[in-house]
């Protein structure tokens, strides 16, 4: 019996230790499918696209923009029209992003959402 009870509780602290962390959500909630490569970006595209990658550089002051890094490239991501900031998002974090690219200067994705 002791054995049994012994099994059991190490099993549900297996299980309890392999769940993910929840994800966080800033803005609205990114698309799912399809995500793309930064390399692959439309920008004469108005419609969202979703990019996944880590964040290599934010704002150092006020965090309403970042950059995605992902195989093919490297893009800055606005984040001031979506109403969030990633002040408390650490560096070489993986974020799921989705916004509308523009060019004005340095090609952006302005984001509507992102995920961590």
């Amino acid at each position: 019996m002791k054995r049994a009870l012994a099994v059991t509780v190490l099993l549900i602290g297996i299980t309890a230790g392999c769940r993910q962390a929840p994800q966080v959500v800033l803005g609205k909630a990114p698309a799912a499918d399809p995500i793309i490569p930064v390399a692959s970006i439309s920008y004469t595209s108005h419609r969202p696209q979703t990019i996944r990658g880590t964040m290599v550089e934010k704002c150092p002051i006020a965090g309403c923009w970042f950059r995605v890094k992902d195989a093919s490239g490297i893009v800055k991501v606005d984040t001031r029209s979506a109403g969030f900031v990633v002040t408390d998002v650490p560096l070489n974090t993986e974020v799921v992003v989705t916004g509308v690219s523009h060019s004005g200067g340095e090609t952006t994705i302005a984001a509507t959402g992102m995920s961590y």
